[in-house]
């Protein structure tokens, strides 16, 4: 809870809030905890964020070098193969049916070397053509219906002897066994019409062709095909299957919404790691080539609109998700030569260990903040239960409350020091005390009216008494006795006036000088102090009974009461003030006192303080007597005794019942 000052205080301090000190520690210390783990996460997050995307971008990488990598293994086998049949004299310089059994032997041996080749053949000038396909493709099984036993295919489109052409299919077990020929209808394909033959016919280079999806088999496939050395009409082809490459990519995506495709020259992709977009892309146009003229993916389609130049790094957001994109130049590389891999990969998924490592800090520092703070309130806790048992001791020095002083125990030095300078000041103002009357000192503060040397008119009742004969009694017993005696007696007086509202102004030798009204306001003054006379008068009959059965002489008061007008306030010197009343009231108190040996009673009283007590006192007139000092005369009146204030009400109702109306 907060505190505010009321205004600005006797001391011209301004006002200002305060908070207790539990709250002010726990403030401090989840502050402190909150901004040093606050930063501490925050570095170790961007510095996880930082090392995140450079390992993603060092993956991508590796990614797409293990890519081209492939792609180039691929290529080169593939080429290497082609290559070497196209340049030594074999049997393929002459066309089928011719050296057919050679022809076989040689297309066994090349697909046993390439587990990746989808087909090889050779195209020559006059349109006859010869193709070995891996029956290890259950595409191609199915499309030839080919036997249990077949591991090759081969197919052959020749001239025959008389002329006419023919398109036979041959079986072979995985010895090279024949197994089943088959005659089939021909089909008016001509090799020379062939991408693959136009690219290389008569040519030195090795020529790529693709990718496109395969006729026969739907597959994803590049063909590389080379001019025979020996004849620059005859052409050697081979068709590569793509799939271990796009399996690859698939298989070895960086995160699970992650991309990798391969685009050519123009920006068209040709490969993608998404198995189900390849086949969405893979719709077969004429000639087998790969349907690429229109968009079937949003995301790739972002990823292309924000391709970074050159092979650089690059972001961009699509789809309410940003993307870390990065492209290479596939170089070097017969197979997809000039094109470029992409890899693209969202960044949430790569920050993802990073955001674990910031959530599970964050739940850290949050336990330990709770901690700090329960450790801060317990610390607070102990410091505040010493601070206020401080509080409360230095609230009892105000009111002047001496009881015994509490040892306040704290391992904290200053608050053990405070505690000591506490009960020291405590022993200091109760010993100054016994000096001062603290029932006035602690009524002035409370009413405002201690604020040096200043004093005002009021109506006040002054209240005096004495003890009769003590001169003599005082020369009867020694000094010691006296005192002994003296305090047992002002102990009565003490209590007494105190508990009717007064004040107790001076000890005078034996005498009292006592005062209501002030500097507390009280309305029934007059009364309160007319009956403060005859309880002590009461209690004094006990003490004296006592002291005769101790054989101790008896101690006869005499009071004399007075209410008027008197200057109340603080006089004296600077650094020495006392808080009294003076003027005619507090003179005529003081002679209605010694008044009583004349007429031989104990508490005399004026008629100002007969006409305030009304019907709450009942008074002896005693006549008119003229006090010294004073030229008019007063009515004097002994105080008899005092009405219950009960009785008192029931009286005033049966006086009112009996006004007529």
């Amino acid at each position: 809870m907060s505190h505010v000052t009321g205004g600005p205080g006797a001391n011209g301090q301004p006002a200002v809030w305060t908070k207790p000190l539990r709250s002010l520690l726990g403030l401090a210390m989840a502050a402190l905890l909150i901004a040093v783990s606050g930063t501490l996460i925050g570095l170790g997050y961007v510095r996880a964020r930082e090392a995140a995307l450079i390992r993603a971008e060092a993956d991508m990488r590796a990614f797409s070098e293990r890519l081209i990598d492939r792609l180039g293994i691929l290529s080169g086998r593939t080429t290497a193969l082609v290559g070497f049949t196209a340049s030594i004299a074999n049997s393929f310089l002459v066309p089928p049916p011719e050296r057919m059994n050679d022809k076989i032997k040689l297309l066994r041996e090349i697909i046993a070397q390439s587990a990746n080749l989808d087909g090889i053949y050779a195209g020559y000038p006059n349109g006859e053509f010869i193709q070995a396909v891996d029956l290890r493709a259950e595409a191609w099984r199915k499309a030839l219906n080919a036997p249990d036993a077949a591991a090759i295919a081969v197919r052959s489109m020749q001239t025959e002897q008389t002329g006419d052409r023919s398109n036979r299919l041959i079986f072979l077990d995985k010895d090279g066994n024949q197994l089943l020929e088959r005659r089939l209808l021909s089909t008016g394909f001509d090799p020379r019409k062939r991408p693959w033959y136009q690219a290389a016919v008569n040519g030195t280079m090795p020529a790529a062709i693709g990718p496109y999806t395969m006729v026969t088999t739907g597959a994803l496939g590049m063909s590389i095909s080379q001019a025979h050395t020996g004849n620059g009409g005859i052409v050697i082809g081979a068709d590569i299957d793509l799939g271990t490459i796009t399996d690859f990519m698939a298989r070895e995506r960086l995160t699970a919404d992650s991309v990798a495709f391969v685009m050519d020259a123009a920006g068209k992709p040709i490969m993608h790691s998404d198995r189900g977009l390849m086949a969405r892309m893979a719709t077969g146009k004429d000639k087998g080539e790969l349907d690429v003229s229109k968009p079937v993916d949003p995301l790739l389609t972002g990823i292309k609109a924000n391709l970074p130049a050159g092979n650089g790094v690059g972001f961009a957001d699509i789809d309410g998700r940003t993307y870390i994109i990065l492209a290479t130049s596939v170089k070097s590389v017969l197979l997809l030569a000039g094109h470029r891999t992409v890899v693209a990969a969202p960044l949430d998924e790569l920050t993802a260990a990073a955001n674990r490592n910031l959530y599970q800090g964050l739940a850290i520092a949050a336990a330990i903040v709770i901690l700090g703070l329960l450790a801060a309130l317990f610390m607070a806790r102990l410091i505040t239960q010493s601070l206020s048992q401080l509080t409360a001791n230095a609230n009892r020095l105000q009111d002047l409350d001496f009881t015994a002083p509490s040892q306040v125990t704290s391992h904290v030095t200053e608050i053990s020091t405070l505690g000591r300078a506490m009960n020291r000041a405590r022993d200091a103002i109760f010993t100054f005390a016994l000096y001062v009357p603290k029932e006035l000192v602690r009524k002035g503060i409370e009413s405002g009216q201690f604020a040096g040397r200043s004093a005002r008119r009021q109506e006040v009742t002054a209240w005096f008494t004495d003890i009769y004969d003590f001169t003599t009694l005082s020369e009867q017993r020694t000094p010691e006795e006296v005192v002994a005696l003296l305090s047992d007696y002002f102990d009565i007086f003490n209590e007494t006036v105190s508990a009717h509202g007064g004040e107790i102004i001076q000890f005078l030798g034996d005498s009292v000088f006592a005062m209501w009204n002030a500097p507390v306001a009280d309305e029934r003054h007059a009364e309160n102090a007319c009956r403060c006379a005859l309880a002590v008068e009461r209690k004094l009959n006990v003490f004296n009974a006592e002291l005769k059965a101790k054989r101790l002489p008896e101690l006869r008061t005499r009071f004399g009461i007075h209410t008027g007008t008197a200057v109340v306030g603080s006089v004296g010197a600077r650094d020495r003030l006392q808080y009294t009343a003076m003027g005619d009231t507090v003179n005529v108190a003081s002679r209605l006192e010694g008044m009583n040996k004349v007429y031989g009673t104990a508490i005399l009283a004026s008629s100002a303080v007969v006409a305030l007590c009304g019907d709450a006192i009942i008074f002896r007139p005693l006549g008119e007597a003229q006090v010294k000092g004073r030229a008019t005369v007063l009515q004097l009146f002994e105080v008899v005794s005092a009405r219950d204030r009960p009785a008192l009400q029931a009286d005033c109702l049966e006086t009112q019942a009996k006004v007529p109306s």
